[in-house]
């Protein structure tokens, strides 16, 4: 399978709205994630927008998890604005540091609560499609592809990420490193090729982050 068939051919059954929907929310997602790199606040109000446009592209192509990933991102965006005006002292810039204990305690509880959670909605998935009517409707796990799995294996990954980012937690970008690595495959097969190199970009940008938030906790804490 060439590059033509993996990214180009399923948006050639898109309209020009689609494409160009899509194309938007993956500049102002790259956008978000060079703000949150140099730890700067404006990582929130581009992260709502391209969350809030991913709400509507994912709800379409029936990713149920990464949809919900996207609306917790919009609405955690508002909490982790919040968290950073205070916390930074030039109300652009914020100091970094590792999580403890209880916020680890805290983030295996999410982890678990969101795999939970998704697949219950995953579970209820036949109904929602039907309109939310019952009539001929089977519900279950039966309809899921690898694909579905992923999505709530990352969903569940993604949600850990984004609490600790929001709380400043350099671990935050261990988290986004291997929820990116599993999403390039599982958006080349979705038929979102843009979506897909966008995960490849932030992987690599993830990385940079981890480097960037360690080596600038490490400055502050040698003086």
């Amino acid at each position: 399978m060439n590059f033509h068939d993996l990214f180009l051919q399923p948006y050639e059954s898109y309209d020009t709205f689609q494409i160009v929907l899509e194309a938007i929310a993956t500049i102002f997602g790259v956008l978000s994630v060079y703000f949150s790199i140099k730890k700067n606040i404006w990582v929130y109000p581009t992260g709502i927008i391209s969350t809030a446009l991913y709400v509507y592209i994912l709800f379409n192509f029936g990713l149920l998890g990464d949809t919900m990933i996207n609306f917790y991102y919009t609405v955690m965006s508002v909490y982790g604005w919040i968290l950073w005006a205070k916390s930074s002292e030039d109300h652009v810039h914020v100091a970094v540091s590792w999580a403890h204990k209880k916020e680890w305690i805290f983030s295996g509880i999410l982890f678990f609560v969101s795999l939970i959670l998704v697949t219950t909605v995953y579970y209820y998935k036949p109904y929602i499609d039907n309109h939310f009517s019952m009539e001929n409707v089977q519900l279950g796990l039966y309809h899921l592809d690898w694909a579905n799995w992923l999505d709530i294996f990352t969903t569940a990954i993604f949600l850990v990420g984004m609490w600790l980012m929001a709380k400043r937690k350099i671990e935050n970008w261990i988290f986004w490193i291997v929820g990116d690595l599993i999403c390039i495959p599982m958006m080349i097969y979705k038929g979102l090729g843009i979506t897909s190199i966008q995960y490849l970009v932030f992987t690599a940008m993830a990385v940079i982050g981890y480097t960037e938030w360690k080596k600038h906790h490490q400055s502050n804490h040698s003086n």
